[in-house]
């Protein structure tokens, strides 16, 4: 998964949508971006479900102002989102023989001071692309493309909202991060009903996000200051689990800025496997990590020369594809295997090999040697419309408390992760995924029966 809005660099350790030097269509088959030329910029296609990766230039009557966004979209078309004042314009552009066919879909007016348009990662299928504009009071979601009638908005949010995860593979179910009161929830927007519903509130005074989201698995990368009141971690969570929402050690890297931007699909029911790549910047620069939720520690790899930082895609097998760009070679693709208990970096273009070693082991539980923290509270990853309550008991209201057998003759360990209690609550009924006429009715969104499944862990 790779995503295209900007947001300000925090410097908590955590950025909340990275801007990536391409977007990648939910499958891996294209890519997108602006390639320079002299002084200009023109949109280029990438294909790369084939042998070999190449690049297909899209120049179109004029060069693009560098702010144009590119997104691939499934049938190998490329949109493009040029802003102009308050409107924007979106086209669709594909290869016509020497010359580049250019498709006019419409504008979205933008009129209100402080609103903002950018657009949504891209859907599952790659038959619609989305666009959120953020206003200071309110924003909406707009299908720019793959509509009848051109851009058509498609539903309103109270509050400003920013990121976009999507959370099933049909395009039905996005996240949202919105900031209402002061502070900033993650809410789950029903395209089909067009109902908002709460999906992420750790905490009443807590700023909580969802970074990603891997429909397969239902493992959430989650951005929250919960387990350290003013200042941002990164955990990990499942989809529709009654377990704590978790925030490893291993992901705190001092004086770095960790950006999680792609996660391996295929992992039905084993949320603990799923590789997570990590964009990683530092004093030293940029470079890549590879962590899974069952092991302990984040691997380093050099990042392949030219990389489009930020942008990359697993395989279902846990090879990394890393798309890069250098003066001898303008189309390359990276390959890095990570494997469970080791990773390794390969040549560009060839498939990193490394050897199976045994895994490093889950996550300890509370009270074991190299133990983990707690934190006294009542909320966590909330189903829509639920009301909070604790599922592990004696944790509500608990101080936060580090459990740790201490070695012989030494110190206790550092703390291996830190615990956030998750909420649960009994599961609503699902209607039919149909669009109604006039006001949607004010019903939770069923995220425990949604495409996603039922979700195990261990």
């Amino acid at each position: 998964m790779t995503v295209c809005a900007v947001e300000p660099p925090s410097t908590s350790g955590v950025v909340r949508v990275p801007e990536a030097g391409c977007v990648i269509t939910a499958d891996g088959s294209y890519a997108a971006r602006l390639a320079p030329a002299g002084d200009c910029w023109f949109a280029e296609r990438w294909t790369l479900d084939g042998p070999e990766p190449y690049a297909v230039p899209l120049p179109g009557n004029q060069p693009e102002e560098p702010g144009t966004g590119v997104q691939p979209m499934g049938d190998g078309r490329v949109l493009v989102h040029r802003p102009s004042a308050e409107r924007h314009l979106f086209s669709l552009l594909y290869p016509t023989g020497p010359g580049t066919g250019e498709l006019p879909l419409g504008a979205v007016e933008c009129p209100e001071p402080g609103s903002r348009l950018v657009l949504l990662p891209p859907a599952p299928g790659g038959a619609r692309a989305y666009a959120l504009v953020s206003g200071p009071r309110s924003s909406s979601v707009w299908l720019v493309a793959g509509g009848v009638f051109g851009p058509e908005r498609l539903a309103e949010v109270p509050g400003r909202c920013s990121g976009g995860v999507w959370l099933d593979g049909t395009g039905r179910l996005l996240a949202l991060d919105r900031e209402l009161g002061g502070r900033t929830k993650t809410v789950v927007l029903d395209l089909e009903r067009a109902v908002v519903s709460p999906l992420l509130q750790i905490a009443d005074d807590s700023d909580d996000r969802l970074l990603l989201a891997d429909p397969d698995s239902g493992l959430l990368l989650i951005s929250s200051d919960a387990p350290s009141p003013g200042q941002e971690r990164l955990g990990w969570g499942v989809l529709g689990s009654t377990l704590p929402v978790r925030f490893p050690e291993c992901l705190r890297l001092p004086d770095c800025v960790v950006t999680p931007f792609a996660i391996q699909p295929g992992q039905v029911l084993m949320p603990e496997n799923c590789a997570v790549g990590l964009r990683v910047d530092g004093a030293f620069g940029t470079w890549v990590g590879t962590w899974r939720p069952a092991e302990r520690r984040v691997r380093h790899l050099p990042a392949p020369e030219g990389w489009l930082a930020g942008a990359g895609v697993w395989t279902p097998e846990g090879v990394l594809r890393l798309p890069y760009a250098t003066r001898t070679t303008p189309c390359g693709v990276s390959h890095l295997s990570a494997a469970r208990g080791d990773a390794g970096a390969a040549e560009p273009g060839r498939t990193g090999e490394t050897a199976e070693v045994g895994r490093t082991g889950g996550a300890e539980e509370v009270g074991s040697t190299g133990a983990a923290e707690e934190v006294g509270s009542t909320a966590g990853m909330a189903e829509p419309g639920s009301t909070a309550r604790a599922v592990e008991p004696g944790l509500a209201g608990a101080s936060v408390a580090a459990r740790t057998a201490a070695p012989p003759g030494g110190r206790p360990p550092a703390p291996m992760e830190t615990r956030v209690p998750v909420t649960s609550a009994p599961r609503p009924t699902v209607p039919p995924a149909t669009r109604t006429a006039g006001p949607a009715p004010a019903r939770p969104v069923p995220l425990q029966q949604a495409p996603l499944g039922r979700l195990v862990t261990n």
